[in-house]
């Protein structure tokens, strides 16, 4: 039980930082760079904004553990259709490897983040 809350929390720390932290620091101190990664994949500069917004609120469905369970889930779901079109995104465009692994990556720790939620909630 400790292990799983523990493991769940690195996980989802990481995500947090990755996906919402990191993106906000950008939007609110550099927004000239926020269009740095859609941009060249032939996103409007609209979506890449949206995509900051989405993903803080993401990160804080996953962080407010007191939130409703359907909630959180559609928060992982969400995580998860932006990755999977990232690496899909990146197969289609530059092929750059290390750009299509990053999101192959953090979909790991999030699928890690997300089997020990499921563990923690349903040992309380």
């Amino acid at each position: 039980m400790k292990r799983d809350k523990i493991i769940f929390w690195i996980t989802t720390g990481f995500i947090a930082l990755f996906e919402g932290a990191m993106p906000l620091g950008t939007l609110l101190f550099k927004p000239e760079y926020v269009t740095l990664g859609t941009k060249p994949l032939g996103y409007p500069d609209y979506f890449a904004f949206a995509l900051v917004i989405f993903k803080v609120l993401g990160v804080l469905a996953l962080l407010l553990t007191k939130l409703p369970p359907k909630i959180r889930e559609w928060a992982y779901a969400g995580f998860a259709f932006n990755l999977i079109f990232a690496v899909i995104s990146h197969v289609v465009v530059d092929q750059n490897i290390s750009y299509i692994v990053t999101p192959i990556v953090i979909g790991a720790v999030l699928a890690a983040s997300y089997i020990y939620n499921q563990k923690v909630n349903a040992s309380c």
